[in-house]
């Protein structure tokens, strides 16, 4: 079953150009693309407005974080950084981590779990 972009789930499209901050609303919750989730790896578009973020966590998988627009604070093992679009930060396994918009910012996440 599919739902429209930024609705939580649906299907990249295939073969074609797409614009993945299009397919996420700042209003609207992740994205997470039903043909995008495998037993390998997971991609999520994220989007957050001013302030908003990802409280502290660790993952047992690494990640990539890739700003799509704006900018954030992206902390990795008490290292903050601040990407802005364009911008990739690798996210090791098993070490603390956060994000929090600067100013509005979008994020394509792909946890690879192999």
């Amino acid at each position: 079953m599919s739902s429209e972009p930024g609705q939580n789930k649906s299907e990249m499209p295939v073969a074609n150009v797409v614009s993945l901050a299009d397919l996420v609303n700042y209003q609207g919750g992740p994205y997470q693309p039903d043909d995008c989730q495998t037993r390998t790896g997971t991609v999520t578009l994220f989007a957050f407005d001013e302030d908003q973020g990802l409280s502290e966590h660790t993952a047992a998988f690494d990640a990539v974080a890739h700003l799509l627009e704006g900018e954030a604070e992206i902390t990795v093992s008490g290292k903050p950084m601040q990407p802005t679009a364009g911008d990739a930060v690798f996210l090791p396994a098993n070490e603390p981590h956060f994000a929090k918009a600067v100013c509005r910012f979008k994020m394509l996440f792909t946890m690879i779990r192999s």
